[in-house]
């Protein structure tokens, strides 16, 4: 339990913080862009390297598909699916207008190539086969996802239909889907080297390329979504990939195709020419250790839930500090997996990423003559 009042800071040794030099320039700004909105997230840590309005509530036209994608994964995660499944198109799905993969009513199509022509070619046919497949009806799909939306954090999303076409209560934030890109990632990474990476799909005679132009541009980038209508602009995410460091752009309401494509690929620039990003502590690691009082054991070690990665100015790493806030004084029992206090991670005197700490291991209460000697010794600390 944490006793406010009692709480110190106890420095972690693991690194050593040393002495800003003449060479610790500070980061240059981000560029300067037009977009109504923007984020640059660090995905191994999940931290933010530059944002623009990032909580902005925007139209995200067919971005919202990767909504639509994430709980089609979810569903073959789970065995409730299999990509070899055949979906028979209905009328309501071949009457989408907008981009579209070309279906046919009565058309027999796999799992597989809807989900081809959902994240290549944009479909807004593939999104309603999809949905009407998997909850009966596409009003059923978008109670789904705003289910989705909520477990996984998107405070400022709100879903009407599966493919992001302009309705005042259809919003999501560049915050809020950069998450859900990372999560398509960190959830399903088979699926997501499977799909998002293809920059050209046919069917039915008809060969279309991704919108993504950055896949044949940027060798760094490995996929992303786009969406347009004209009351949102051209809005654009997407994931590069260099030396072992992932980031995901984000750009909204830009004025053109090729502004979102150059403004999402001047944050990826910016982030890989300015910083680095690495593992700090395995899952599981200890960091630190508090003493106990009157447990079966005296001291209890203190961990993450995860490993810890921290995004940080590039060539830096020896400048990195951590220190960590633990209770001064704590009692048994303690349960594993209990709060203890937070790990901030600075580089010079900026906190650059705080982690919660928890007990690594359950201590129960000692004997009787154990708790004795603890009350003792308790009143000279």
């Amino acid at each position: 339990m944490l006793h406010a009042q009692r709480l110190f800071l106890i420095a972690v040794t693991l690194l050593v913080c040393t002495t800003a030099s003449a060479a610790d320039l500070p980061i240059p700004n981000p560029p300067s862009l037009g977009a109504k909105s923007y984020i640059l997230v660090d995905y191994n840590s999940g931290q933010v390297l530059a944002a623009k309005n990032p909580d902005q509530q925007v139209e995200p036209a067919s971005v919202t598909k990767l909504m639509t994608c994430y709980i089609i994964f979810d569903e073959i995660d789970k065995g409730n699916l299999k990509p070899s499944d055949l979906v028979t198109v209905s009328k309501k799905a071949w009457e989408m207008k907008g981009s579209q993969m070309f279906l046919k009513v009565g058309d027999k199509v796999s799992v597989d190539k809807l989900l081809h022509g959902l994240i290549t070619a944009s479909g807004n046919d593939a999104a309603v086969a999809l949905a009407e497949y998997v909850a009966g009806t596409t009003s059923t799909f978008s109670d789904y996802m705003n289910q989705y939306g909520k477990q996984l954090g998107m405070s400022n999303s709100h879903f009407m239909d599966v493919n992001g076409l302009p309705h005042p209560d259809h919003y999501m934030s560049a915050r809020d889907i950069a998450t859900l890109y990372a999560a398509i990632v960190r959830d399903f990474p088979k699926l997501y080297d499977q799909y998002f990476h293809e920059k050209k799909f046919a069917y039915n005679g008809i060969q279309q390329y991704n919108r993504n132009t950055l896949l044949w541009s940027d060798k760094r980038v490995d996929g992303g979504k786009t969406g347009h209508t004209e009351s949102a602009g051209f809005n654009l995410v997407a994931s590069a990939k260099d030396q072992g460091m992932r980031v995901i752009s984000v750009v909204t309401g830009t004025n053109s195709e090729n502004g979102r494509k150059s403004q999402c690929e001047a944050l990826i620039s910016y982030g890989f020419r300015f910083f680095d990003d690495g593992k700090l502590f395995d899952a599981g690691k200890e960091i630190s250790q508090v003493r106990v009082w009157k447990g079966d054991a005296n001291q209890v070690p203190v961990v993450a839930h995860g490993p810890i990665y921290v995004a940080y100015p590039r060539g830096k790493r020896d400048s990195l500090s951590t220190s960590a806030e633990l209770p001064g004084h704590l009692s048994a029992p303690v349960k594993e997996g209990e709060r203890l206090g937070t790990l901030a991670i600075k580089y010079n005197d900026k906190t650059l990423k705080e982690e919660p700490l928890y007990a690594g291991q359950s201590i129960g209460k000692g004997g009787y003559v154990s708790q004795l000697i603890d009350e003792v010794l308790m009143m000279f600390q």
